[in-house]
């Protein structure tokens, strides 16, 4: 009888325990919802942004760095290129380091760049989250309202059988959607992110070797 009643009082914790997650599982959803669209259009404003740089445009600037007759020739050539605006700051930054030792411009060289890496690292983990966590959170969406589905089913009440069952397929469309936009949109994003930091490593080697 003890055992009956142990094992009643559990259960009935974790059904209020599961419950209670519904509420906030479905607002973390719609937040994911939200956070995806937003970075689809963070990716097709990348896309726009970036689409005219092409390889033989990093190529052009570092013939352009190595001829330049003097250091602020230089930092005229970053300061109207087309790369991004970070890359600007980093380059011109190296190239304001003219008047250090060598070994210390190649320090700071190599800082900003892992500087430039870590953001690059945070930006990309933005989609790998989510990616992880909607179908994570979908198919918990799934699962609460199945309790209550069920024990509708059992006293012969439809409607909150239909409630759930709904409720239940719209989390996981949601969960799983997100997480797959994301998936594309983080390895679109990987293949810029990775072709800007072999540019950037290029362009600062450039500057750095000028001013030997």
């Amino acid at each position: 009888m003890l055992s009956f009643f142990g094992d009643t009082f559990i259960a009935d914790a974790m059904n209020i325990i599961s419950q209670s997650l519904s509420i906030p599982v479905l607002i973390i959803l719609l937040i994911i919802v939200v956070l995806s669209l937003f970075l689809l259009g963070e990716v097709i404003a990348e896309y726009f942004k970036n689409k005219n740089h092409k390889v033989r445009d990093t190529r052009d600037m570092m013939w352009a760095i190595n001829n330049a007759p003097s250091i602020d020739e230089v930092k005229s050539i970053i300061k109207n290129s087309n790369i991004p605006s970070n890359q600007k700051v980093i380059l011109s930054e190296i190239a304001n380091s003219s008047t250090m030792k060598k070994s210390s411009r190649e320090a700071l060289a190599r800082r900003l760049v892992e500087v430039e890496e870590e953001r690059v690292d945070k930006t990309l983990n933005k989609t790998d989250v989510i990616t992880r966590v909607g179908p994570t959170l979908g198919l918990m969406g799934t699962l609460i309202p199945m309790g209550p589905g069920l024990a509708a089913l059992g006293a012969g009440d439809i409607n909150t059988l239909a409630s759930s069952l709904t409720i239940a397929f719209n989390t996981t469309i949601v969960g799983i959607g997100s997480g797959a936009l994301c998936y594309v949109l983080g390895k679109i994003r990987k293949q810029w992110c990775d072709k800007a930091l072999a540019d950037l490593d290029a362009l600062s080697d450039a500057v750095l070797d000028y001013m030997e």
